[in-house]
């Protein structure tokens, strides 16, 4: 899944860590999303939402493959 996460964070001036502290997961997670080796789960996907005040469709995209 694409994932516009980096970008979204970079705006805001956030770290890795600071996002994930931020919806409660470890910076690592945070990490594999952006490097789109990991799919999170919809209600991961709920809270980044959120703290960005954006619809899911506006942050992750799926594959075209």
């Amino acid at each position: 899944m694409k994932s516009r996460l980096r970008e979204l964070r970079s705006a805001q001036g956030w770290s890795q860590g600071e996002l994930a502290s931020r919806i409660g997961v470890s910076r690592q997670t945070i990490n594999a999303i952006e490097q789109e080796k990991y799919d999170p789960s919809l209600p991961l996907a709920f809270k980044l939402a959120q703290v960005f005040s954006l619809p899911i469709e506006a942050i992750f995209t799926p594959n075209d493959d």
